[in-house]
C-alpha cells in the first residue's frame, strides 16, 4: 500500500517521449536507481548504468524487455577513482549525448570504524560524493553539449541534522584523519557535500541549459545498510520491516519521485541547486516532516555558496583535476 505522505511526480511526466535521449544513473540495478532507469526506459531512453556490480545490472536490464528504450551496464566503482574515469572513456567513446545524469549510487559505512580507499579517500565519502564529483566534472562538456540537460545528486534527510547539531563540511580533515570517527556523521557530511555541489554547480552553469538538483528519494525499502557487522545486520533486518509496516519507509518506486520530478518535470529547471525532498518522519525540524519540490533545506552549511565555492576548489585537486574548467 502506498504511503499517504508521497509526493509523487506528476503522471503526465511519464507519458513524455524520451526516444533519442540518453541517461547515466549510478548504482541502477537496484532500489531507487533501479525504478527510475526503468521508467526512463518505459518512455523510450537510453539508460547507462554505471554498476560496481556489472553482473547484477545485466540481470536487471532483463526486465527491461519489451520497452521503448535500452539499457546498457557499464562497471563503475565509485570509490575508485580509477573507476570512474574508466567508466567516462567507455561512455564518451559511444555517446555524444547526456540529458541527465542520475548521481543515485551511495554508501555507509556501517562498521563504525574508517575505511580508506586506494586513493585515501574515508569510503562513505568517496563512494557518496568524490566518485559522483569527478563523473559529473568530466561529464559537464557533454551535459552543456545537449539541450537542456539535468543533473541530480541524491542526499538524505540525515543531512539536515539537528537545530543543536547541523552537520557540515570539514574542510580541513575531509578524510577522517584527526577526528574521532562517527561512520553516520561521515554520512551526514557526504550529504551535505552533495547538497553544496548542486548549488555551486548551478550557480557556475547559470548561463548555460544545464540544471542541477539535489534530492531526498524518502527511507527507501532497498539494501541500503546492509553491511556491517553482525550486530548491525541484525538491527537492520529486524528495523526494516517495522518501519514498512508502519508507513515510515517507502518503496522504491514512492522513493524514485523526486529524482524522476527533477528529470522529467518542465517546472524543475525553475529552481536549479535547489533541495528536493520527499516527506520524512526522520526529519528533527517539524516543518521539514512533509518534504517539498523543492524545500529549504534546515542546515545552513548546505546552502552555503560561498562554503561550497571552497568545497568544489579542495575537491577538484584532490581528485586530480587541477585545472578549472570554463563554465
Amino acid at each position: 500500500m502506498a504511503n499517504k505522505n508521497v509526493i509523487w511526480c506528476d503522471p503526465a511526466n511519464f507519458s513524455k517521449d524520451l526516444s533519442g535521449k540518453t541517461y547515466i544513473i549510478t548504482g541502477a540495478n537496484s532500489g531507487v536507481g533501479f525504478e527510475t532507469t526503468k521508467q526512463l526506459v518505459k518512455q523510450g531512453a537510453q539508460v547507462v548504468m554505471a554498476c560496481r556490480r556489472v553482473e547484477a545490472g545485466e540481470d536487471a536490464t532483463k526486465s527491461f524487455n519489451g520497452l521503448a528504450g535500452s539499457a546498457e551496464v557499464i562497471a563503475c566503482d565509485l570509490a575508485d577513482l580509477q573507476s570512474v574515469r574508466a567508466f567516462v572513456r567507455s561512455f564518451l567513446a559511444k555517446h555524444d549525448r547526456l540529458d541527465g545524469l542520475v548521481c543515485n549510487a551511495g554508501m555507509v559505512n556501517m562498521d563504525n570504524k574508517p575505511k580508506y580507499t586506494k586513493d585515501g579517500f574515508e569510503i562513505t565519502m568517496a563512494a557518496s560524493f568524490f566518485g559522483h564529483f569527478l563523473m559529473t566534472e568530466l561529464l559537464l562538456k557533454t551535459l552543456r553539449s545537449t539541450p537542456a540537460s539535468r543533473m541530480v545528486i541524491l542526499s538524505s534527510v540525515v543531512h539536515a541534522g539537528s537545530p543543536k547539531n547541523r552537520y557540515q563540511v570539514h574542510l580541513e580533515d575531509l578524510h577522517w584523519k584527526n577526528r574521532k570517527y562517527n561512520n553516520f556523521d561521515a554520512y551526514g557530511e557526504a550529504k551535505v557535500a552533495s547538497v553544496q555541489y548542486a548549488l555551486e554547480l548551478a550557480d557556475r552553469l547559470k548561463d548555460t541549459d544545464v540544471t542541477t538538483y539535489s534530492v531526498h528519494p524518502g527511507w527507501a525499502r532497498s539494501n541500503f545498510g546492509g553491511g556491517g557487522n553482525a550486530l548491525m545486520k541484525v538491527a537492520m533486518t529486524i528495523t526494516k520491516p517495522i518501519f514498512a509496516a508502519l508507513n515510515f519507509s517507502d518503496s522504491s518506486w514512492e522513493s524514485a519521485q523526486a529524482s524522476l520530478h527533477c528529470l522529467l518535470s518542465n517546472e524543475a529547471p525553475q529552481y536549479s541547486g535547489q533541495y528536493f525532498s520527499q516527506h520524512s518522519v526522520l526529519y528533527r525540524d517539524k516543518e521539514c516532516k512533509k518534504g517539498g519540490f523543492p524545500m529549504p533545506s534546515p542546515n545552513p552549511h548546505a546552502m552555503d555558496l560561498e562554503a561550497a565555492r571552497k568545497l568544489v576548489e579542495q575537491s577538484r585537486k584532490l581528485v586530480g583535476l587541477e585545472l578549472r574548467t570554463k563554465a
